[in-house]
């Protein structure tokens, strides 16, 4: 079908509408699927031009790590790039059921089971456990993985103000004669705030329903060994699920569940998403397990990365800017206007510092933002001229003094 024979009864016909990103290309405000030229360093070339990477999860900034990529290295040779197939049938290596076993061991936790990404932990997940009749329960500002998982499954989602423990109660009593399942963030990842846990596990315990926290920003970062916001709290044996990614900290790509052996033992044979994707790779896989023994010897890097973190939050502050009520490495610059807010992002990128965009729907709009996030491989030197570049930017649009 040619494009001047497109109409209401062509599927593609949407596809040839203007779109939003049609019209930031033509104003240059078009600030995604920026292509980076180097790996997820301090310093990176994007575009040909070398920046300040101010923008990646990367927090103890293992994917460069020696013994990580020695690890995947030695998989890579042994195993082969990909293991062709699910791991219900031919994709199951031994690598993969050792990783289990060490996250199970991190967190404390019987049993765990991974799977091919972050997000399809949480989908599959909750999809698997909620049946008709069941009520899943989440935050206002749970990661979309966590309301699609819900969606996804049979059971009814309702949500409740964010961090509002008396909203969160008030469901707890209207579906007080449901099975029931509490989600939330352990680190929501646009304010980089935390999960208000412990009353949060109070009135689980009170209306007998089960807690799953989604830690993806938490892990490596956050606790006295960096097991998470969960560790933070003080809390691991109460939590019913951890989930989390092994993208962020961990160095990879993947995701897993930990909690009760018969409960990991359901979600492994009953996730869709596990069953019917291919395994992680075994490289992946390997250097996943490294992550995880250079965050238990290494605890100098969680100081660092905390060090670096408080530096350039404060600088910002010292600034004027808002950055909300961040309590972890992720620190938002709150603009409250998109075009504001990509313009920003332009000109940060013009003095060498990458940065994220966040507006609709990843926040509500009015609170569109500038996410930054530090790593503990960042210097000091760096952090300043962080600061640096924010203030100029600022000044120069009329949002700081």
């Amino acid at each position: 079908m040619s494009n001047s024979t497109r109409d209401n009864h062509d599927v593609f016909g949407k596809c040839y509408q203007p779109t939003k990103a049609d019209e930031l290309r033509e104003f240059q405000r078009y600030v995604i699927f920026r292509v980076f030229d180097s790996g997820q360093t301090p310093e990176v070339v994007v575009g040909g031009r070398r920046m300040i990477l101010l923008g990646s999860n990367n927090y103890l900034g293992l994917s460069f790590h020696a013994q990580v990529k020695e690890a995947a290295r030695l998989a890579l040779e042994k195993y082969g790039t990909g293991c062709a197939g699910s791991r219900y049938l031919n994709g199951n290596l031994d690598l993969h059921e050792r990783l289990e076993r060490r996250l199970a061991g991190f967190f404390g936790k019987e049993a765990a089971v991974v799977a091919s990404t972050g997000y399809q932990s949480n989908l599959g997940t909750i999809a698997c456990l909620l049946n008709r009749g069941e009520v899943v329960i989440t935050d206002k500002l749970d990661h979309a993985s966590i309301l699609d998982g819900c969606r996804m499954s049979l059971g009814s989602m309702v949500r409740y103000r964010h961090n509002d423990m008396d909203d969160l109660e008030r469901l707890l009593k209207q579906y007080s004669d449901r099975a029931k399942l509490i989600v939330v963030d352990g680190v929501f990842s646009m304010e980089g705030d935390l999960v208000n846990l412990p009353p949060v596990i109070d009135l689980a315990k009170r209306y007998g329903t089960r807690v799953m926290v989604d830690d993806a920003h938490g892990i490596g970062v956050l606790g006295e060994r960096g097991r998470g916001t969960v560790e933070h709290y003080g809390l691991l044996e109460e939590v019913d699920l951890i989930t989390g990614t092994l993208s962020k900290s961990l160095a990879g790509i993947g995701g897993f569940v930990a909690g009760q052996a018969r409960v990991v033992e359901w979600i492994k044979h009953a996730s869709r998403p596990q069953m019917f994707s291919a395994s992680l790779p075994p490289a992946t896989t390997a250097g996943v397990i490294a992550a995880l023994e250079v965050i238990d010897s290494r605890p100098g890097l969680r100081k660092r990365l905390w060090d670096n973190r408080q530096r350039l939050k404060q600088g910002l502050n010292d600034l004027g800017y808002d950055t909300g009520q961040t309590q972890s490495p992720i620190i938002p610059v709150i603009i409250g206007n998109e075009p504001l807010m990509l313009k920003f992002v332009v000109e940060l990128a013009e003095k060498g510092v990458f940065c994220n965009p966040v507006g609709s729907p990843a926040v509500p709009r009015g609170r569109e933002m500038i996410r930054t996030s530090v790593m503990a491989e960042h210097t000091r030197e760096q952090m300043d001229r962080v600061v640096e570049a924010f203030k100029e930017v600022g000044l120069e649009n009329g949002l700081i003094n």
